[in-house]
């Protein structure tokens, strides 16, 4: 199956209710060579059908198996901060943060000896810059998570996000401030370790 399959597939999903996300999953997962178009189609950022084709790759990551992610992991993490649809940004920082709790995973997995420092890198690096400019609660919730599970590994992300939640975060919406708060917690609890 091709790339052009899979946007005409996309193309006639209305929106991105359960079942329509099912649906096109499903396509995906019964035609194992279209996951690397899915990924394409994801990064063709200023095409609107990379909102939906990032819906669907999120949709697959959270429910099926976040390990078809092993073979893209260049292309995912090269490409992430290039997003730049709202809806697109979403399921992008959701799948980092899977990413994240596979990484420091106490269980035995994959992506710990898969996500290369660099890959980690330009995660953090794109979670920072979401952090930073204008997003919606949920990118923002996603990311911190992230940010926080990354900062176990890496010593320097704990004080830059705690700053960065305490000084701008936690004063924005209820919803920022519920999460950075849950985070603050978490961070001054590891310290305590």
């Amino acid at each position: 199956m091709s790339k052009d399959f899979l946007i005409s597939t996309l193309q006639s999903m209305e929106n991105p209710k359960r079942e329509n996300r099912d649906k096109v999953a499903n396509i995906v997962r019964n035609n194992k060579d279209l996951f690397k178009h899915l990924v394409s189609v994801t990064f063709m950022v200023d095409d609107k059908i990379s909102i939906k084709a990032a819906w669907i790759l999120e949709w697959i990551c959270t429910h099926d198996n976040l390990n078809c992610m092993l073979p893209h992991l260049d292309e995912f993490t090269k490409n992430i901060s290039r997003v730049h649809f709202d809806s697109a940004t979403r399921p992008c920082a959701k799948i980092c943060e899977h990413l994240a709790h596979a990484y420091t995973s106490k269980k035995e997995n994959k992506f710990q000896k898969a996500l290369t420092t660099k890959h980690i890198d330009t995660i953090i690096e794109t979670g920072f810059d979401w952090l930073i400019t204008p997003q919606k609660i949920a990118v923002r919730a996603y990311t911190m998570n992230a940010l926080y599970l990354f900062g176990l590994q890496k010593d320097w992300v704990h004080p830059e996000l705690e700053y960065l939640i305490s000084s701008k975060i936690i004063k924005e919406s209820k919803g920022c401030k519920a999460r950075g708060t849950f985070i603050l917690a978490l961070i001054k609890k590891h310290q305590k370790i």
